[in-house]
């Protein structure tokens, strides 16, 4: 079935000055006449059969069918430039979502180092808050994301295993010495890293410990790294991640006080579309990070799958 539709260059017209409230500015920002823009709105009424701005004073306003129209030609837009820039060829860039604990505590260094060892690829980070780890390759501009999940992911993806999630308690470096009891641990302030306290709901119950330690109480915060840092700083005991913090345990800025990680069931991966341009690049970054990962040396601790 065939599609009667008006020319793309005159809705283009008409989406710009609907959002200029402005033919010259439309104008400008289409490098074309205003003359050609009034022409393309000129086009576009013919075919609808109504008018779609009108003057009052000097000011240009939409009308009611213009309104109706916009939103839905917005959204057209937007859909054609996505589907451009997933055909986008530019090898130069990797544009990388992650959450922000992960890029303060272990991401941050590391691409660090990746533009350094690879001068022709720009990696253009965007860290962001995100209680549940996600990211939309459809609406979001970005090539790939590192995320917290429990591996169940688009078939549409190609996803790397980074590392496992191991929460362990974390505090002030003087305040570890030799291992906590039961005791020490119920009389010192538990720190939330999240609102409904899940962390250390989970390294209680692996741990037999559910019924003899008080999730209530103690200061609730946003983020992991938060937790961390108020820890560190001496105002209680939070979870942290054992991946994210063992540089700063191996450098004597934080201390384990209970020496067993438990396995939170989630792990970090490295996700990106396989219909998304520049693959080579992006397993570049995978391969490094790999690297990265089998090189560290973490903490000798108990783990408990």
């Amino acid at each position: 079935m065939s599609r009667r539709l008006p020319p793309l260059y005159a809705l283009r017209a008409f989406e710009a000055a609907a959002r200029h409230a402005s033919f010259t500015r439309a104008a400008e920002e289409l490098a074309i006449t205003q003359s050609a823009v009034s022409r393309h709105i000129r086009t576009l009424e013919e075919h609808f059969s109504c008018r779609l701005f009108e003057r009052q004073g000097r000011n240009l306003q939409l009308t009611e069918p213009a309104r109706m129209l916009l939103p839905g030609l917005r959204d057209g837009f937007d859909a054609l430039e996505r589907a451009c820039t997933t055909l986008r060829v530019d090898d130069a860039t990797v544009r990388l979502k992650a959450p922000s604990t992960l890029t303060m505590r272990w991401l941050l260094s590391r691409l660090s180092r990746f533009r350094h060892l690879n001068a022709d690829i720009e990696v253009q980070l965007t860290s962001a808050w995100m209680d549940v780890d996600k990211v939309d390759f459809q609406h979001e501009p970005f090539d790939c994301a590192v995320l917290l999940s429990d591996g169940h992911f688009s078939q549409d993806w190609e996803v790397t295993l980074l590392f496992s999630e191991w929460l362990i308690p974390v505090c002030e470096p003087s305040q570890a010495g030799e291992p906590w009891g039961l005791s020490r641990l119920r009389a010192t302030e538990l720190l939330h890293p999240t609102p409904d306290r899940r962390d250390w709901r989970r390294w209680l119950q692996r741990m037999d410990l559910s019924e003899e330690v008080s999730l209530k109480g103690g200061q609730v915060f946003d983020t992991l790294e938060l937790g961390i840092v108020a820890a560190a700083r001496g105002y209680g005991v939070s979870i942290g991640d054992l991946v994210m913090v063992t540089e700063d345990v191996t450098q004597g800025r934080i201390g384990l006080p209970w020496p067993t990680a438990v396995a939170s069931g989630d792990s970090y991966y490295l996700v990106w579309p396989r219909a998304r341009s520049g693959q080579d690049r992006l397993r570049r970054l995978r391969d490094f990070l790999q690297a990265e990962v089998a090189a560290m040396q973490l903490p000798k601790v108990e783990l408990l799958g």
